[in-house]
């Protein structure tokens, strides 16, 4: 019996050191999968749909691409936050001026508040399209349930296992729709081998922009520290931050191959993140809708909230209160962000075309130079100590680089010239 006894506390023992380590890895990814699930938004979605929607598989791998560079800023971000004590843009301050750090913070906050009443939509559009009734009561319940979440005490836990299982839904709803749609992964593989379709690239340099999205890799750094501080006792590492982004790409990849194993065969032309549901139904039934519905809810929630609290911390702490999410300042901020966004949704039904070009517009004067910054401050030997780029990150960042300006000569083009 004693035998027994001990065999079995010694199964305990082992069980609960199994869950703790599962508990703590999903912890340590926290940083990571936040920033995968503000950037993969209903927006994303309605993108990566109309590009398999047009061009079949053919573009897959712009989705490599893409995520390469994100994954190399996201982590430059990550070692921002770990090599320093201060937030990025209390580093800004102390370099290029007091001015530099409330344009960026402004900045920011005014790029999410133009693209939140999307996130608002996409909520109101995937609850209201699985239960056939309107969209405006859901819009309001739920940025109602967002509001209410920051008044936890300890904001970023509730924020880090929101977001995983939000991730995880959307990861299971849209690996539930590849498997309906059954694509053809010989043709899948091609995808990969670069290729770019006449007229395809317009598509491709709005993938590649929210994609890789330098105000997203950025916030890493403060979830990082956030973290920290929150969870001081826990191990940091930079490289965990990876993980996310790849779940970031492989989502993308995903609603692609999709779009363009329905969609395309069909003619259908996607107008917004919903045709693809209204696609799967003719085919598979409603159980399929809602699956894809339920990943678009995913999408739209997280994306709302993680918006939010982005555009909130930065101009917070531009303005002298700090980036702590503990903060009244930062917490009204990313209310401040939500109502405006959730009001947009209710009076427009849509995101206004002035909306979005204001958005472009002031995305063209902030990202070059946040991009910029990031470089020169991780290059940094006397602010990064060990965790400074290596050699071959400085190379890569550098291409990195030329590419955001690329992409910001691009926007500058398509906005004022045609």
């Amino acid at each position: 019996m004693a035998s027994s006894s001990v065999n079995e506390s010694a199964e305990t023992q082992l069980d609960r050191l199994s869950t703790n380590s599962l508990l703590k890895w999903l912890t340590s990814l926290g940083p990571g999968i936040i920033t995968a699930a503000l950037v993969f938004g209903p927006s994303k979605i309605t993108i990566t749909s109309k590009m398999g929607a047009e061009y079949g598989y053919s573009l897959l791998w712009i989705v490599v691409v893409a995520i390469f560079f994100m994954a190399v800023f996201t982590m430059m971000a990550a070692r921002i936050g770990l090599a320093t004590q201060q937030s990025f843009l209390s580093t800004i301050r102390e370099r290029w001026g007091k001015g530099a750090s409330i344009g960026v913070g402004i900045g920011v906050f005014l790029v999410t508040t133009s693209f939140q009443a999307g996130n608002s939509i996409g909520v109101g559009i995937a609850i209201g399209e699985a239960t056939q009734t309107s969209t405006k009561p859901w819009i309001i319940l739920f940025n109602a349930i967002a509001i209410g979440l920051l008044f936890f005490r300890t904001f970023y836990k509730v924020l880090e296992k929101l977001m995983i299982t939000l991730i995880s839904i959307m990861l299971l709803a849209f690996v539930v729709t590849l498997f309906l749609t059954k694509p053809d992964f010989g043709r899948v593989a091609t995808g990969f081998v670069p290729s770019l379709p006449t007229g395809s690239q317009g598509l491709v340099i709005a993938f590649v922009a929210s994609t890789f999205s330098i105000v997203g890799a950025l916030y890493q750094s403060y979830l990082v520290q956030e973290r920290r501080r929150v969870n001081p006792g826990l191990r940091q590492r930079s490289n965990a931050s990876l993980t996310g982004i790849v779940i970031l790409g492989l989502l993308s990849a995903i609603v692609m191959i999709c779009g363009a194993t329905i969609l395309e065969p069909q003619g259908i032309k996607v107008l917004s993140a919903t045709d693809m549901s209204r696609a799967l139904e003719p085919l598979f039934g409603h159980f399929s809708s809602l699956v894809f519905l339920s990943g678009l809810f995913g999408a739209s929630f997280s994306a709302l909230i993680g918006n939010a609290t982005l555009g909130g911390t930065l101009l917070g702490d531009s303005l002298g209160y700090g980036s702590q999410l503990q903060a009244k300042a930062v917490r009204t901020l990313i209310a401040l962000i939500m109502l405006i966004g959730g009001a947009i949704a209710l009076s427009f039904g849509k995101l206004p075309l002035e909306l979005i070009v204001f958005a472009q517009s002031i995305t063209i004067l902030i990202v070059p130079f946040i991009g910029l910054a990031m470089y020169v401050i991780a290059n940094d030997k006397t602010v990064m100590g060990d965790y400074r780029n290596t050699p071959l990150t400085r190379m890569l960042g550098g291409l990195g680089l030329l590419l955001i300006m690329g992409l910001a000569v691009s926007n500058i083009n398509e906005l004022f010239f045609k």
